[in-house]
Formats: structure tokens, sequence, C-alpha cells
């Protein structure tokens, strides 16, 4: 029984990597949008006055999209690295066993 094993490509590692970013960036911005309307919604009803939801779209919610974003592509990458080296390194086994 004879699997045909290829040998994984560097080159497929950057944008798997790039839009995995891009999800996670855009879920976090979405999410941290969505809590932080809550929050100043809230905040706002307990002091009795207007909510001012700019301030969650211009300093609470792009801020922690970045961080996000930043610490997706870092895990992101290692994640890739490493399951590219794991693969590389099984094909040369099966290649060598054969």
């Amino acid at each position: 029984m004879s699997s045909a094993l290829s040998q994984p490509r560097w080159y497929s590692i950057p944008p798997r990597v790039l839009f995995f970013t891009l999800l996670l960036t855009l879920l976090a911005f979405a999410v941290s949008l969505l809590f932080s309307i809550l929050a100043i919604a809230m905040a706002a009803r307990l002091h009795g006055s207007t909510p001012n939801l700019q301030l969650a779209y211009r300093s609470v919610a792009p801020w922690i999209a970045v961080v996000a974003g930043g610490v997706s592509f870092v895990v992101a990458l290692v994640m890739e690295i490493r399951h590219y080296r794991q693969s590389k390194a099984l094909v040369e086994i099966a290649r060598a066993s054969q």
C-alpha cells in the first residue's frame, strides 16, 4: 500500500498566515466594538447622559484589533512553520522507509 506524499511547499505558508491573521483581526475588531459599545451605552445610561459611541469606533476597537492582529500573526506564523517542518520530516521518513 503506497500513499503519494507530496513535499510541502514553503510558498503556501504566507497566504495561509495572512488569511488567518486577517480573519482574526476582523473578528477581534467586531467583538471589541460590540463590547465597547455595550459598555459605553451602559455607562451613559448609569450617568444619565447620551453615549458617545465615537469613542468605541476610534479609540477602543482599532487598538484591540491591532494587538490581536499582531498576536495572531505571530502565532499563525509559528504554527505554520512548525507544520511545514513536521510535514517535511514526515515525507523524508516515509521516503526513507520505502
